[in-house]
């Protein structure tokens, strides 16, 4: 059903008739904003998004149009052509935002991307279970499996990183040492490093670069690119050439067709002992579907996601300076003496809080998914926290994360990075609203439900970057440039562990 297309103001105040009040007693208002003219507007929309404004301003300036209202009507990217539909009621504050997390309410099959749907000849011709509506009886059986699979693996998490995380470093030093100029982009060997530890932390065997080459994470980028780039901006210049090649059309997916062949290929012998227990175990899966799921999983959410998520750990760590430094240092080396054989364990980290604190707010100022969409599943109204807006059945309803996880209504200074929030009594009622993984941090993956079942290791993963850290330095400084999707940090000096 198509939403109304007024623009802002509250009706019953306008016609004087007694304001509605919602279950918990707000007043229900008229949704303020509105969608405008017709491919000129969606048009418009994209350009202020992602050039002329940018995501943040592009939701603050239309908040203060409207009075500090935080749930609206706007059009989102890419909009036309590729997006049929353009027109989201957007939820942006903590308290609104939790609508997209309850899955009574909204139905997310075909949503991850937004307002359009990648083509299903990028994923084999199957539709991966981050499409599917947790209502869809695919979704309980492939997530079943990929539950399983992240619980089976989460022990060889802690070496599969270490060897990563050393040979990540060893490259930060070695370019540091040998003339490069006192500069080493992090970026680039955290790409490479992170998709061999995904491979082998979740299926074990020979990493990509080696079975495939050094060019095997070349194309799970192209691959991800063919996915993605009608939301992705400011990567090729002039901006107009990136409207026309990125924005206009969808790029065909024959493009990465081989590229895609060769990883499925590699996934089919890394994974094959998966695959022949789902088989076994988890009849109604066909072996290619759930093969082609797994490449989703592994690429998509699991390396897609630390490709994001690490540099903005090493951010925020970068800007905080070496007093942060020094309490991160005292906390891990006092927990897991430089001595102690078994080094860092998942076990050893749980007692460390000031490095659980530290990811969790990275979690919180940089989620590494932005966004979220479903459609309402029913005529409905959502809350805010000063007023309550109808939504009907079958409006798409959309999430900026970053506006809502640093709202202020929530947290305490929340657009600064605070290392030590989540340490204490009060940090169970705050990590209700870091919902980075579809989810709260409380909540738990289940089959039934949209949180990310690789929930656990994300975390775990973020906790054993900052602990190896500071086990192995006592400090570090780096330059840090923002960039769409993910900043780039480039390091300037590391100080070795002094004891």
């Amino acid at each position: 059903m198509a939403p109304p297309s007024v623009n802002s103001g509250d009706v019953a105040a306008a016609t004087g008739e007694k304001s509605k009040l919602s279950p918990s007693g707000l007043p229900i208002r008229e949704i303020p904003g509105g969608y405008g003219v017709p491919f000129f507007s969606p048009l418009r929309d994209r350009l202020d998004y992602f050039y002329f404004q940018g995501a943040d301003e592009f939701f603050r300036s239309r908040i203060a149009r409207h009075g500090g209202a935080t749930v609206l009507r706007v059009n989102m990217p890419p909009g036309p052509f590729i997006s049929g539909d353009s027109r989201v009621v957007a939820l942006l504050d903590a308290r609104s935002f939790r609508v997209l997390l309850d899955d009574s309410r909204v139905d997310k099959a075909d949503t991850l991307d937004g307002t359009y749907m990648p083509s299903l000849a990028l994923f084999g011709g199957h539709r991966p279970l981050a499409f599917l509506d947790a209502t869809d009886p695919r979704h309980a059986r492939i997530k079943r499996v990929v539950i399983g699979l992240a619980a089976a693996r989460m022990h060889h998490v802690v070496p599969a990183f270490r060897a990563a995380f050393a040979a990540l470093f060893d490259g930060v030093e070695a370019s540091l040492d040998g003339g490069s100029g006192g500069r080493v982009e992090f970026n680039k060997l955290n790409k490479r490093h992170m998709f061999d530890f995904t491979c082998t932390a979740l299926f074990g065997g020979e990493p990509p670069s080696k079975v495939i080459g050094e060019g095997a994470v070349t194309k799970a980028m192209a691959w991800l690119a063919f996915q993605l780039h009608p939301i992705a901006s400011k990567v090729v210049k002039p901006w107009p050439l990136e409207e026309l090649l990125l924005h206009t059309f969808s790029l065909p997916p024959f493009l990465v067709r081989r590229g895609y062949a060769t990883l499925k290929a590699y996934f089919a012998d890394a994974a094959a002992a998966v695959l022949d227990d789902a088989e076994k175990s988890h009849p109604g899966i066909l072996r290619d579907e759930l093969l082609d799921n797994l490449v989703f999983v592994a690429i998509f959410n699991a390396f897609g996601g630390f490709k994001i998520f690490l540099p903005h750990i090493v951010k925020w760590l970068a800007r905080a300076g070496p007093e942060l430094h020094a309490k991160l240092a005292t906390q891990v080396r006092t927990t897991v003496p430089t001595g102690d054989d078994e080094g860092i364990t998942l076990t050893a980290v749980e007692r460390m809080p000031l490095v659980k604190s530290v990811v969790w707010e990275a979690l919180r100022m940089n989620p590494p998914v932005e966004f979220q969409y479903g459609h309402a599943r029913r005529d409905m109204v959502i809350e805010s926290h000063d007023a309550a807006y109808e939504v009907r059945k079958g409006e798409m309803v959309f999430g900026y994360q970053p506006l809502a996880t640093r709202d202020e209504r929530v947290f305490d200074r929340a657009g600064e990075f605070v290392a030590d929030r989540f340490v204490g009594g009060g940090a169970s009622r705050l990590l209700e609203h870091v919902v980075w993984s579809n989810g709260a941090e409380t909540g738990t993956p289940s089959e039934g439900n949209k949180q990310c079942p690789g929930k656990d290791m994300v975390v775990a993963v973020g906790r054993l970057m900052v602990a190896e850290m500071f086990r192995r330095y006592d400090t570090f400084a780096a330059d840090v440039k923002e960039a769409p999707v993910e900043p780039v940090v480039t390091f300037t000096s590391l100080t070795r562990a002094s004891g």
